[in-house]
């Protein structure tokens, strides 16, 4: 059985979680307290971050790397296209999702307020550029379901949490929004914090 340790409250970990539930994977998931973290984890991850997970002999960190690696290693259903170009299309976006979005988090939740303020409106108006591709389509890549989405959910869960209020114009984009909220494996993904974080569904 695969391991994964994984954050309580962090966006990161809760992408991989989604994952597993999206393919039903035998996983046993360890909680983590960022704040007094187990020494086994340092012990497999040089950076003694979450989430990493353990398969037999292999060990994985970095949340983009694991959930390829799930998606390669229990096909079905896959979270990637098949063919290569919409494969690479999709992880020049996972890419610029971390590099645009994810990397602002830390401000946001931990800077100054000069530079949360900045943060939030540049998350923002981010989310609001990409929301007209939603009114077009079902999910990012387009109909079917994929590991893009696994990573646009917990961001989209996280606004209310974060004082981020999307504008009007935005509306595609929470509708796409609360569709992913109300899937069994975003709802089995959420910890009691990050149930918290949110009083409703949209």
């Amino acid at each position: 059985m695969m391991t994964l340790y994984s954050g309580t409250s962090d966006p990161w970990s809760q992408r991989t979680r989604i994952v597993l539930f999206e393919k039903d994977i035998d996983c046993q998931i360890v909680d983590v307290d960022v704040a007094k973290k187990p020494r086994e984890l340092g012990e497999l991850n040089p950076y003694n971050q979450v989430p990493t997970i353990v398969d037999r002999d292999l060990v994985l960190y970095e949340s983009n790397i694991i959930n390829e690696y799930l998606d390669e290693r229990l096909p079905h259903p896959p979270l990637m296209p098949v063919d290569p170009v919409s494969r690479a299309r999709a992880r020049l976006m996972l890419v610029r999702f971390d590099r645009d979005w994810y990397s602002l988090i830390h401000d946001i939740t931990g800077g100054d307020k000069k530079s949360a303020t900045r943060a939030r409106h540049t998350l923002r108006d981010g989310l609001t550029v990409i929301s007209p591709i939603f009114k077009e389509q079902a999910f990012a890549l387009g109909d079917e379901f994929s590991l893009v989405d696994c990573s646009l959910a917990p961001l989209l869960w996280r606004l209310d949490h974060w004082n981020i209020d999307l504008p009007r114009q935005a509306k595609p984009i929470l509708d796409y929004a609360t569709k992913l909220f109300q899937r069994k494996s975003f709802k089995l993904s959420l910890t009691e914090a990050e149930k918290a974080m949110h009083s409703s569904t949209r």
